[in-house]
């Protein structure tokens, strides 16, 4: 079980005991923060704690060691710009030297890519995220833009919200099909419809309301489609 006492360990010193005073600490003074060398051996001290065994010492400085300069290089290489991107990949970073480990110790394989049954639901997965959106938007480009209301009210809307929502209801929705647990999708649209369609009646643009309510159909469709195809092959 040293993969999963290792994602803890990693949990815990990451996120809950590193208080934001140590963040912002570590971006101002780098390699010469104080905190950054607690965060270290924060990390090695867990490791050792959750592994309860000395003869793995190499483990928790293994650990230690790659988290130091991993942590060191994105306090020096991020920027404002960048920071979002740069929080993201120093979490690859820690849980590949993770899997590394536990590639080793052989608790991991990647065996897993030969199993049909993981190909079907990846490639459906996959699907369903950007191709389907780009599906999606060819099929309602005969409608679009339907008028000069609706590009002042995308205005006020985030950039690609609708793209993202759209990917993360059709994946939740086939979550929810293939653990057959169709109440979840009933659950989803009737959250979908008292939040999207709240705001579009109040702009009181049916020819929006319509587009709309198409694109929505159309999503989940496609999901609840793919997730049966799913479940009968």
């Amino acid at each position: 079980m040293i993969f999963l006492k290792l994602i803890l360990a990693h949990l815990f010193g990451d996120f809950l005991f590193q208080p934001d005073k140590w963040v912002i600490n570590k971006e101002q003074k780098k390699i010469k923060s104080k905190y950054l060398y607690f965060h270290v051996l924060q990390h090695i001290g867990l490791v050792f704690l959750f592994l309860w065994d000395l003869s793995l010492w190499y483990i928790p400085l293994i650990i230690g060691v790659s988290h130091y300069l991993i942590d060191v290089a994105k306090l020096y290489f991020q920027t404002r710009k960048t920071k979002r991107l740069w929080f993201f990949l120093d979490q690859f970073l820690h849980f590949a030297v993770i899997f590394a480990i536990s590639f080793y110790f052989q608790e991991i394989n990647f065996n897993f890519l030969q199993n049909p049954v993981f190909l079907k639901y990846i490639v459906a997965a996959v699907f369903l995220t950007v191709p389907t959106s780009i599906f999606i938007k060819n099929l309602l480009t005969t409608w679009s833009p339907i008028t000069i209301e609706h590009s002042k009210i995308q205005t006020d809307s985030l950039v690609n919200a609708g793209k993202y929502i759209g990917i993360l209801e059709r994946l939740l929705v086939f979550t929810f099909i293939i653990i057959n647990h169709w109440e979840g999708v009933g659950f989803m649209i009737a959250a979908k419809s008292v939040f999207r369609f709240s705001d579009l009646a109040e702009a009181k643009q049916r020819k929006l309301t319509e587009y709309v309510l198409i694109g929505t159909l159309l999503s989940f469709g496609i999901a609840v489609i793919t997730g049966i195809i799913v479940n009968i092959f």
